[in-house]
């Protein structure tokens, strides 16, 4: 029996963060938006999306006179995203 996507990790988008996250643990929210070529609107849409599901944190401060939005991937948001895969290759193995 395959087992359920998670539906939050389905969207492109939020997969592409995840992944960036799962292998950096932090990224900056420019570096982010590069990365994903996402506008940031959307981006920040669907960061706010995974922060409030547990599966990262976000952080505003500054770099020297400039705001930084930091965010950092969470146990839940590994695990989750972890757990995603091995769902994922259930499907690929049929």
């Amino acid at each position: 029996m395959l087992k359920k996507l998670d539906p939050l990790l389905h969207s492109e988008l939020r997969l592409a963060i995840m992944s960036l996250l799962v292998s950096l643990q932090k990224a900056d929210f420019t570096y982010i938006k590069e990365k994903t070529e996402a506008t940031s609107g959307n981006l920040s849409v669907q960061l706010t999306k995974l922060e409030e599901a547990g599966y990262l944190e976000i952080k505003k401060g500054f770099k020297g006179k400039m705001p930084q939005t930091t965010c950092f991937i969470t146990r839940k948001g590994i695990e989750a995203f972890e757990k995603y895969v091995e769902n994922l290759k259930a499907y690929l193995k049929l």
